[in-house]
């Protein structure tokens, strides 16, 4: 792992609902890439604080990557209403367009939850977004969602052909692991499912392994060893 600088800086982004509240965690200096990861839903308490947004983004900043973590509109600080999950993806673009414009450097996107849901539909299209990170990734509606059907409809993915990773609990009540599987099997290569035994939605318990299993794959996808 690289030595990071473990500053962190707090901003407001500029997005199309107003401003969004942000946190950057530093990276290291002549980095290769920075990162984005975005949290789970909004109306059932999701925030950038989430413990398995944190994990996730300290996996990817263990490697020197600058990391950027936000709240989606209507969310602690950012301006703007939820709008399920249809304006959300323009906070995700919001987030990358900051990202490239601060660091001109190949971006990776990561999301746990909803925010995988809405943000896979921002970086999978863009060019800039070099490989995607899927956490929790809803393969069925959260129980009470009735009016976001649109935001858990993953036929999209089947054009996303850069390195993706899903990694997903045995236990996952949103994310049937046979429903898993057979999403991650019609994907273009490459691709990769990490299911980690015992684990629920939220890893409780679990988060030392989903740390090493995003840690992992960098090191095989993004940064290989010399």
């Amino acid at each position: 792992m690289i030595s990071t600088n473990s500053s962190i800086r707090s901003l407001f982004l500029e997005g199309s609902a107003g401003r969004i509240e942000a946190l950057l965690n530093a990276g290291a200096e002549n980095t290769t890439h920075a990162a984005v990861v975005c949290h789970p839903h909004p109306l059932f308490g999701g925030t950038l604080h989430n413990k398995v947004v944190f994990h996730t983004m300290k996996a990817l900043n263990s490697f020197g990557y600058p990391v950027l973590r936000f709240n989606f509109r209507g969310t602690g600080l950012s301006q703007g209403e939820h709008d399920h999950g249809n304006g959300e993806v323009e906070d995700v673009r919001a987030a990358l367009d900051w990202l490239d414009a601060e660091f001109h450097l190949p971006l990776l996107f990561a999301g746990f939850s909803f925010g995988a849901a809405v943000g896979l539909r921002a970086a999978c299209p863009d060019a800039r977004v070099k490989a995607v990170v899927g956490v929790g990734v809803p393969a069925v509606p959260v129980a009470a969602d009735t009016e976001e059907p649109r935001v858990y409809q993953l036929d999209f993915l089947q054009n996303c052909a850069k390195p993706k990773l899903f990694v997903s609990g045995a236990r996952d009540q949103f994310g049937p692991r046979a429903k898993l599987e057979a999403l991650v099997t019609s994907l273009p290569e490459p691709k990769k499912l990490v299911v980690i035994e015992g684990a629920d939605h939220f890893f409780e318990g679990r988060l030392r392994e989903l740390r090493e299993a995003i840690e992992q794959w960098v090191k095989q996808a993004i940064s290989p060893q010399p």
